[in-house]
């Protein structure tokens, strides 16, 4: 299944410009996902376990050590 991701990330930081960028470069450097950016959000679409595996695998980076951040996120799925 084919899904189209549009997340927004907030980093809870006085600093948070480099996480942003930091996020989306990591996202870009995944094979098989187009990621797509706007001055509001980012668009991320591929195969389902593909998007979904490397989301969770950038987002844990984004929470770690004692980074604190919010995502919000609207998913669509095509058959």
């Amino acid at each position: 299944m084919h899904v189209a991701v549009e997340l927004s990330l907030y980093p809870l930081t006085d600093q948070f410009v480099p996480p942003i960028l930091d996020f989306i470069a990591r996202l870009r450097d995944r094979p098989g996902l187009a990621v797509v950016t706007n001055s509001m959000s980012t668009q991320v679409s591929g195969e389902f376990d593909v998007v979904f595996e490397a989301l969770g695998a950038e987002m844990g980076r984004s929470f770690a050590g004692d980074r604190r951040a919010v995502f919000v996120m609207k998913v669509i799925g095509t058959p």
